[in-house]
């Protein structure tokens, strides 16, 4: 394992676009049970600041996982000695909403590997079209050994 832990470069990033539909909205509130009017209620939402429905912030959370995937399957490298454990987020920030219809780029980034613990920690970011961040967060990840 510490071979494998220690082949993992800190600084590795990996990305993921994605346009935040109607239908990720739609589903996601019938999923989650959220039918907060920000989120399905276009009429009230377009009287409001932010001129129309906004993206659940668990949501936009939950795109990141594309991302977390991605850095994973890359560390593995086609190998099936671990399996990648997300230990959970820390730090979550929902920074700036996210419209129906805005196009968001996720970035993973890894910021450190402890060894001992067997475990990586990765910067994840989201920015809307402009530029600006939308969501930032870390996530953890424990490697175990595929047989025990």
């Amino acid at each position: 394992m510490r071979d494998f832990l220690e082949a993992i470069e800190i600084g590795r990033a990996t990305t993921f676009a994605k346009t935040v539909t109607e239908s990720d909205v739609s589903l996601f509130a019938g999923i989650s049970g959220d039918f907060a009017r920000n989120h399905i209620d276009e009429a009230y939402m377009r009287r409001t600041p932010f001129g129309g429905r906004i993206a659940h912030g668990l949501l936009l959370l939950g795109y990141t996982s594309r991302t977390s995937t991605l850095m994973c399957e890359a560390c593995l490298n086609g190998s099936d000695a671990f399996v990648p454990l997300a230990l959970g987020f820390d730090r979550v920030r929902f920074l700036r909403p996210v419209r129906i219809g805005e196009t968001i780029t996720v970035r993973y980034a890894v910021e450190a590997v402890d060894v001992a613990r067997g475990r990586m920690t990765s910067a994840v970011s989201i920015v809307n079209e402009a530029g600006d961040a939308v969501l930032a967060a870390t996530h953890i990840v424990k490697w175990v050994p595929a047989e025990a």
